[in-house]
């Protein structure tokens, strides 16, 4: 029987899709569900009382203090899947527990304190200008009860908060945590559409970020513009490490970027490489583009093994190249008259005098065939 969780879309970001949904022995193999709360932020709490909840409830978690308000994400064996991904130990740590399904109460006194999060994060961004401090304080997120503000900021370099706090506890009246994130982590708590069109990989699906360098690029042989290369947290894109890993393998199978090419002529530097059409294309002078040209990977690899033995070809292209084939001569004056265009021309007009009458009837032609005789007759007999 399907669940009827199963069939419920969320817009949440970072969903995880419960592909185990419809199978009998997979609900009942855990008591922990995932619940998520603002944008990103995610948690597993035991639902020891043994409460009926399906994916897109809203819940009454615990919190330290008090209580909080998320949405069951996910429920199930998926959730020991999650848990073992996120290096969720639950061995010598009491677990939060799901105390209920969110009451109209519940709900009320969460909305009241969501309402206050712009109007304190812009407050507190005076405040921290007010200190001296530099930092960016890019979000605020209430609890459920409204008896706790977590603050995310970003920061270049390490900040004492320790007055900032004070400040802000007494200005709230709730207890406060300062939470440091990345620009990336940012810009997925933000949201947005990327130059590809679709929304951004750090708020829908992404949850871990690597560092990018611009090694990766030029394995990929990207333009190296600041202005291309950087998405909008105005970092290197992220989806710039995920082809890095084929192009490095692929490379491994061409000859070496560093290998010096040597002629009878001159020498021949590295310019760029066409991965998908093996080709690679040489300069003569080692610092910009001079006398370019582009052979096969092949050929480079034998002018390689002809270095490494002493001997240099006489150009970078192959010293014998296949030859067009030759059409054997025709004497026209000696095989054919030079009037056989005039025939063909007189056949044509020849054909086109007699064209009208070809699609005659054939009584038409019988009477013109019977007229034809009769006037060979009156004339005999004239």
């Amino acid at each position: 029987m399907k669940r009827k969780g199963c069939s419920k879309i969320q817009n949440n970001k970072l969903n995880t899709y419960d592909w185990l949904c419809n199978m009998p022995d997979a609900e009942n193999v855990t008591d922990y569900v995932e619940v998520q709360f603002k944008n990103t932020r995610k948690g597993y709490f035991l639902n020891n009382a043994k409460i009926p909840l399906e994916k897109g409830d809203v819940a009454a978690v615990e919190a330290s203090p008090g209580h909080d308000i998320g949405t069951v994400t996910l429920t199930g064996k998926l959730v020991l899947l999650q848990m073992k991904k996120n290096n969720i130990r639950t061995e010598g740590i009491e677990p939060k527990r799901i105390y209920r399904k969110a009451k109209p109460a519940d709900l009320e006194k969460y909305e009241e304190a969501k309402a206050k999060e712009h109007e304190t994060m812009i407050r507190s961004r005076q405040i921290a200008a007010e200190l001296g401090l530099n930092m960016k304080i890019g979000d605020v997120e209430y609890q459920g009860d409204g008896n706790k503000a977590i603050f995310y900021y970003i920061a270049d370099e390490r900040v004492d908060f320790r007055q900032l706090i004070k400040v802000l506890a007494e200005t709230f009246r709730v207890r406060i945590e300062m939470k440091q994130i990345g620009a990336r982590q940012e810009a997925g708590r933000i949201g947005g559409i990327g130059p590809c069109g679709r929304e951004l990989c750090c708020s829908s699906w992404m949850t871990s970020f690597i560092s990018v360098s611009t090694g990766a690029a030029r394995y990929q042989d990207i333009s190296m513009n600041p202005q291309k290369l950087a998405g909008q947290c105005a970092k290197l894109k992220c989806c710039i490490n995920y082809e890095v890993d084929a192009y490095v393998e692929a490379q491994k199978q061409l000859p070496s970027r560093e290998i010096v090419l040597e002629t009878k002529d001159t020498s021949y530097y590295h310019f760029k490489t066409d991965i998908f059409k093996r080709e690679i294309t040489y300069s003569t002078d080692k610092t910009f583009a001079a006398n370019l040209l582009t052979i096969p990977a092949k050929r480079v690899f034998d002018i390689i093994n002809m270095n490494k033995n002493g001997s240099k070809p006489i150009s970078l292209e192959a010293d014998e190249k296949p030859q067009p084939l030759k059409r054997d001569s025709h004497d026209i004056l000696g095989q054919e008259s030079l009037t056989r265009f005039d025939n063909q021309a007189s056949k044509k007009k020849k054909k086109k005098k007699k064209h009208p009458s070809a699609g005659a009837s054939p009584e038409n032609s019988n009477q013109k065939q019977k007229s034809k005789s009769d006037k060979t007759v009156n004339n005999g007999k004239s």
